[in-house]
């Protein structure tokens, strides 16, 4: 094997690998795939690297060449295919349907590409417990997979039965990241937990960002809500008997998106418990790679495990560096420092 044959294999071995499938769309007249970028820095920012799955014509037969897998992430994207669910249950007549395929057209183009793909990969992570977090789109998968329904049209469904007063935007076309509405927070649960220094007792709300016409309607009955809308739409929910970051346990949905709650002329998040879903997912990420190698590997030597530590801690301080100096226009002491670090990692 080369040197370089050797360093490759020892990166595969530094750094735990989160897959996250990506979303089609057309430009140019060709297709396109893309993830968002918010997503994509956090994960890197707390110690992990993205594996972006494309969303490709017969990949999801082909999911088994993305192993090892030690965490998914998946969040947007178009609705999922009603005939996953009992989407019988809305009951809307074929003049319903059309009315809201024009209101929302950029979303109601299903992808059964994409559906199953994602479906077989949070059928994994519940098969083998590794870490999943689910965003907007990807929480709607994890519930559909383990037996719960959806709403096809929160509007129609849900908000127009409440009194005028409860009823909430849950998208603004015209406001993609500016857009916030308020949820509850429930007690003892993890975003109780992450969002408790901005949270006023009697209150235990937040501003969220959201951007969905669909959502939980019957929850699995796995999982636990961790907040609620005022029209009564889940925001959030977990498995409770899945959830220990430290033992590489994570299991969650959040309706809302964390990752574009923040301040208009900055990267500054509404309240600091924004990042935790994903640091707490990255940190079971980390712990169940570890978890895997040492169920895999008789005995590793100690001097290999204090060299791997050594240069996954290098790499993903380059990573950090680099993202820095995009985002600031550059900076003459990272770029050497960068430069040392691929240099270590290209020689060792």
């Amino acid at each position: 094997m080369s040197k370089g044959e050797m360093a490759n294999s020892d990166l595969s071995m530094i750094l735990p690998r989160v897959l996250i499938v990506s979303r089609r769309t057309v430009r140019k007249n060709k297709f396109v795939d893309f993830v968002g970028e918010y997503h994509l820095d956090l994960i890197v920012s707390y110690g992990a690297v993205p594996v972006i799955v494309p969303r490709v014509s017969g990949v999801h037969m082909l999911l088994e060449s993305f192993e090892p897998i030690h965490g998914v992430l998946l969040c947007e994207g178009e609705d999922i295919d009603p005939s996953h669910y009992d989407a019988e249950l809305s009951g809307f007549s074929p003049e319903e349907l059309e009315e809201i395929r024009k209101v929302h057209v950029s979303d109601t183009s299903i992808d059964r590409e994409k559906d199953t793909i994602e479906l077989r990969l949070a059928k994994l992570c519940l098969e083998r417990n590794i870490p999943y977090l689910g965003i907007c789109r990807g929480s709607q998968v994890l519930n559909v997979a383990c037996g719960g329904t959806l709403y096809q049209d929160v509007e129609k469904e849900l908000s127009k039965k409440v009194p005028e007063e409860q009823r909430v935007v849950h998208m603004d076309y015209e406001n993609y990241d500016g857009h916030r509405h308020v949820v509850k927070v429930l007690e003892n649960t993890p975003l109780h937990q992450w969002f408790k220094d901005s949270l006023e007792e009697d209150k235990m709300e937040i501003m969220v960002n959201s951007y969905h016409h669909q959502g939980v309607r019957k929850l699995a009955q796995r999982f636990v809500p961790m907040a609620f809308a005022p029209d009564g739409l889940i925001e959030g929910f977990y498995d409770p008997d899945a959830y220990n970051p430290e033992e590489g346990k994570f299991i969650m949905g959040l309706q809302f998106h964390p990752e574009r709650m923040r301040n208009e002329d900055s990267d500054d998040f509404d309240y600091p418990g924004c990042p935790s879903a994903y640091k707490e997912f990255a940190k079971a990420v980390i712990a169940y790679e570890k978890k895997l190698n040492r169920s895999e590997c008789v005995l590793e030597a100690p001097k290999l495990n204090q060299e791997l530590e050594r240069k996954r801690r290098i790499l993903v301080r380059s990573f950090s560096i680099a993202r820095n100096m995009y985002s600031s226009g550059g900076g003459t002491g990272q770029e050497s420092e960068l430069q040392v670090g691929a240099e270590f990692l290209e020689v060792n």
